[in-house]
């Protein structure tokens, strides 16, 4: 199920989604991939929603799935009330007008042959939109928009900086005047200094638009700083989400307390408070039974084992998929006080203050 109220008509609904990716040895296919298994959410006008986790997580192939530069195996989309799970090739010409996407490399996601004017003028030009005062024109007030010199328009992205380089694939996202732009770790690739640059740059885009994001980051003090709710995702499902207090001030999943934990506190020294989680991330060719968390959790019990938790709510717009909750907010010691054997036989130490 979603946290989230039914106040607003969602943008973007979300129900079930899976990408499953055969692996094969020769012509015989020899299992599958789960690299998304099952979400569940959606996505107000003019909301931000953060996807997090693990690398490894899916957080990339939901994004793609998103805006149907991947098919899904499994699920359904449905965007502004439109079933767009399956659409075709036309269909999703006149889709992408109002969805877009913010691709992580700014180097490797701008065409090097190609000048900024006609990188960024690409999309009026698939599309046939011609808009008022010319292409060229719009293209320049574009470039403004996101802090460029629209003086810029024949230059090639090599004569760019990184941070230059994603103001341009911004840009480009923004031609269309899309109602929903799913930025696919849009900062991971920049200088701090630039990180926040272009994350202030997206906060004032989504305030003046009216844009809607789904924002894929790792940075957790980003996505605190960016978006209003946050989705973690722990081998292909959504473990816990909710607004973004309640997610960084009382996680309810142990994974999300875990992930919190990891984020350095320059008012303090050393690993204070840190979890470490033994053991690596479990293959999504064969996912644990049950709960996904179990063999690196200190809570897990024999239930875990058996049934998977479904996400639900545990009271306002926080859904926890989890058969032991966390009760108490990030700063009380809800974590065990000796390491403690879950059901594959790895533990979670604390590290001592």
């Amino acid at each position: 199920m979603s946290a989230q109220a039914d106040t607003d008509e969602p943008l973007l609904r979300v129900r079930g989604l899976a990408k499953h990716f055969p692996v094969r040895s020769g012509l015989r296919r020899t299992g599958l991939v789960k690299a998304v298994d099952g979400l569940d959410f959606d996505v107000r006008p003019g909301e931000t929603l953060g996807l997090v986790g693990e690398s490894g997580c899916g957080k990339t192939t939901t994004g793609r799935m998103l805006v149907r530069l991947l098919e899904p195996t499994a699920g359904s989309i449905e965007f502004a009330g439109r079933d767009i799970t399956h659409a075709g090739r036309r269909e999703l010409r006149s889709l992408r007008q109002d969805l877009q996407i913010i691709f992580q490399d700014p180097y490797a996601s701008l065409n090097p042959r190609h000048t900024v004017g006609r990188i960024v003028a690409m999309p009026l030009q698939v599309n046939g939109i011609i808009p008022p005062g010319g292409v060229k024109k719009r293209v320049q007030e574009l470039l403004e928009l996101v802090g460029l010199n629209p003086e810029h328009y024949n230059r090639y992205p090599h004569e760019f900086s990184g941070g230059q380089r994603q103001r341009i694939g911004i840009a480009r996202a923004l031609a269309l005047r899309p109602k929903l732009i799913v930025a696919d770790e849009p900062v991971s690739a920049l200088d701090v200094s630039i990180q926040a640059q272009v994350v202030n740059l997206l906060r004032d885009l989504q305030r003046d638009l009216d844009l809607a994001f789904v924002f894929i980051a790792h940075d957790l003090a980003v996505v605190r700083h960016f978006c209003q709710r946050v989705a973690v995702m722990y081998l292909g499902k959504v473990v816990e989400i909710g607004d973004r207090d309640d997610i960084y001030e009382r996680p309810q999943h142990p994974y999300t307390r875990a992930l919190l934990s990891a984020i350095p506190d320059v008012t303090q020294l050393g690993a204070a408070g840190r979890i470490r989680l033994s053991g690596d991330v479990p293959t999504p060719l064969d996912p644990p039974s049950g709960c996904r968390f179990r063999t690196r959790c200190w809570k897990a019990q024999e239930r875990c084992a058996t049934e998977e938790p479904a996400l639900v709510s545990r009271g306002g717009d926080q859904a926890t998929a989890c058969h032991f909750p966390e009760t108490g907010p990030v700063g009380d010691d809800a974590r065990p006080a000796g390491p403690e054997a879950t059901g594959a036989g790895t533990t979670v130490e604390e590290v001592s203050r």
